[in-house]
């Protein structure tokens, strides 16, 4: 296993998590503000090559019955953008329930960029969990 760079992407903020080189731990690390901007991208890119990361996985927002609206559209799009930037696979990730868990693992008087990378620590345990994890170069139709 390699570490993995997971992402909650928002519009506003990106929520970031990293894993450890074993693939086992995944540790929040400080959201980027306004991710689809030009700038928003570049700290991204710096993030990736300065974590070390040899994949990207950002969650897809689907509907609870697995459907794509908006959002996932805007996620694939941001996406597509970022594999152009970076030398490493991105992949999309099914990110259903990871928001309303970082809900509940939060506590209060934090900061919504705290809610936003737990919620992406959510996504790269499951990731990590998941089968795809294992397998090079697989994952939900990944972007790069």
């Amino acid at each position: 296993m390699s570490r993995v760079l997971a992402l909650d992407y928002g519009r506003a903020r990106c929520g970031c998590a990293i894993s450890d080189p074993t693939g086992t731990v995944a540790t929040p690390l400080p959201a980027i503000e306004r991710a689809p901007t030009r700038r928003g991208l570049a700290s991204v890119a710096t993030l990736v090559a300065e974590t070390g990361a040899e994949r990207v996985v950002v969650g897809l927002p689907l509907t609870l019955a697995g459907r794509e609206g908006d959002q996932a559209n805007e996620t694939r799009a941001f996406s597509e953008r970022l594999a152009r930037l970076v030398r490493v696979p991105v992949e999309l990730h099914d990110e259903r329930l990871t928001t309303v868990q970082a809900a509940r693992s939060g506590r209060a008087g934090r900061p919504a960029s705290s809610e936003d990378s737990r919620a992406a620590a959510h996504l790269l345990e499951s990731y990590l969990a998941s089968p795809v994890a294992e397998q090079p170069g697989a994952g939900e139709d990944g972007a790069g």
